[in-house]
C-alpha cells in the first residue's frame, strides 16, 4: 500500500512539482489516535467518516439507517438459509437414510466410491 501511494503521488506530481500529495488510507470503523503514520494518514471510524462529509456527527448518523438495513437483510438471509439448510437435511434424509437412521454404506459408497461406467 504505501510503495503504491509513493508510486501515485509520484505520478501526480510529474506533471505539477509544486503539488502536495497527502495519502490516505481510510477505514469505516475502528479507532486510531495517531493517524500519521509518516508517509500517509490512516483515518479510522469517525475520523473517515468527517473526513469525507465534513460532519463530525456523520459516523453517527449512517449507523441506525445501516442497523435496520442489516436487520432486514439478515431476516432474509435467515430465511433464505432455513429453507436451504431444510431442503438439503431432506434431501440426504431421502437419498440416504433408512427410517430415519443413516446407511453409512450408501453414503460412503456416494462419497468414495468407484463410478460405474
Amino acid at each position: 500500500m504505501i510503495d503504491d501511494f509513493n508510486r501515485a503521488s509520484r505520478i501526480i506530481r510529474s506533471n505539477n512539482k509544486e503539488t502536495t500529495v497527502i495519502a490516505i488510507n481510510g477505514c469505516c470503523y475502528g479507532k486510531d489516535d495517531k493517524p500519521d503514520k509518516g508517509s500517509y494518514f490512516k483515518l479510522c471510524g469517525q475520523r473517515f467518516w468527517e473526513f469525507i462529509s465534513c460532519d463530525e456527527e456523520m459516523y453517527t448518523k449512517i449507523i441506525v439507517p445501516l442497523g435496520y438495513k442489516a436487520k432486514e437483510k439478515n431476516d432474509n438471509f435467515y430465511a433464505e438459509y432455513s429453507k436451504l439448510i431444510n431442503n438439503f437435511t431432506a434431501e440426504f434424509i431421502q437419498d440416504f437414510c433408512d427410517k430415519g437412521a443413516i446407511n453409512w454404506n450408501k453414503l460412503l459408497q456416494f462419497n468414495s466410491g468407484k463410478k460405474v461406467c
